[in-house]
């Protein structure tokens, strides 16, 4: 598939994302921009927000898919970020965790670090990448309609997906609070796992 020349809003898209999560679905943002924009769209107890951890917002996804394979698990991550952890995507095509779903938002640059240009403003594709390291279920997003419709998929249907959206550069609207601590144990309550006291969410 050719890659789409419309550059699609990527908090108009976390919004739509987050209205789609009715069963639990753990979500691991990436840094910067994606989470964000995942934290403006709806804060959940389930949601990971990645703090200076660039390019380990799919490793992370993938260990949570594979250690609760009946939860629907999503990773956004950049086109920065992927780029500097391009093995993640070979080691999720071998393992191919049936609910794990990634979506990485490519604008071509670094955004945060001063908008140099990333290898995906030129001549790698993001989505031809991904098909070669094993995700077969891989797709560029041509609109608002399409990434809803592909979504919306069922965990049965098979996976791993990987779906590949050109977008903007509109800087996130809020900033997630910057505490490792608490972000680590609201997630863990979210996923059932802490065993720790009640926290407020």
């Amino acid at each position: 598939m050719t890659m789409p020349t419309q550059r699609l809003n990527r908090a108009d898209l976390s919004k739509r994302l987050v209205a789609k999560l009715k069963h639990d679905e753990a979500v691991v943002a990436g840094i910067g921009n994606t989470n964000w924009d995942l934290y403006g769209a709806g804060h959940r107890p389930q949601n990971f927000y990645m703090l200076g951890s660039m390019g380990l917002a799919c490793p992370i996804a993938m260990g949570v898919a594979l250690a609760q394979p009946e939860r629907g698990v999503i990773a956004l991550e950049g086109d920065g970020s992927i780029l500097m952890s391009l093995g993640c995507l070979a080691t999720i095509g071998k393992v191919a965790p049936r609910n794990l779903t990634i979506v990485i938002w490519d604008n071509g640059i670094y955004q945060i670090t001063g908008k140099q240009a990333t290898a995906t403003a030129g001549t790698t594709d993001i989505v031809a990448v991904a098909k070669g390291a094993g995700i077969a279920n891989s797709h560029w997003v041509r609109d608002e309609d399409h990434f809803e419709k592909l979504m919306d998929r069922r965990f049965d249907e098979g996976g791993p997906m990987l779906l590949a959206v050109k977008i903007d550069d509109k800087p996130g609207p809020v900033q997630t609070p910057r505490d490792p601590s608490l972000i680590r144990i609201r997630f863990m309550q979210g996923l059932g796992t802490s065993r720790g006291g009640a926290l407020d969410a």
